[in-house]
């Protein structure tokens, strides 16, 4: 349906059975529960992301008073044409980055649960320990990185 939609396509949108079972799908799935809830800003945001081969998806959730995660937004991407060849890490990554900056009206300045299927330890295990660290981030060319190249390729025992 959305590349029936683009701007590129046809003027006049061809129906046919596939496009069809698709609309029936989703008023079927945005008529029956999960019911979106209206969101609480006093309660705390949880944000679900994932990734596949094909696009990248995010829900905002809150728990309601049962302690049940009821979703407040649903929001997803096809990933772009440069976006296919990205490793399965990158491509989580883009949907978390991409989730936050969906919803950041709900999240900025708020502390909020960052839920994904994707298990790196090591990835976690990093970030945490920069975490404490306030710094910038800029990507310079590897020519104007000889110092630390040199020493990559001619590593030092640390004792």
């Amino acid at each position: 349906m959305s590349d029936a939609t683009k701007k590129r396509s046809l003027k006049e949108i061809i129906w046919n059975e596939v496009r069809g079972r698709a609309f029936q799908e989703l008023k079927n799935r945005i008529s029956h529960p999960p019911i979106l809830k209206l969101p609480d800003v006093s309660e705390p945001f949880i944000l679900q992301t994932d990734a596949s081969h094909v696009g990248i998806g995010a829900v905002l959730l809150q728990e309601d008073s049962a302690g049940e995660k009821r979703p407040i937004a649903f929001a997803s991407r096809k990933l772009q044409p440069r976006e296919i060849n990205y490793s399965t890490i990158e491509c989580e990554c883009l949907a978390i980055v991409w989730g936050v900056t969906k919803f950041q009206e709900y999240l900025y300045g708020k502390e909020f649960l960052l839920e994904t299927d994707h298990k790196n330890g090591r990835l976690m295990h990093w970030a945490l320990t920069l975490q404490p660290y306030r710094f910038l981030l800029r990507a310079i060319d590897g020519k104007e990185n000889v110092h630390a190249d040199c020493l990559s390729r001619n590593p030092l025992d640390d004792e």
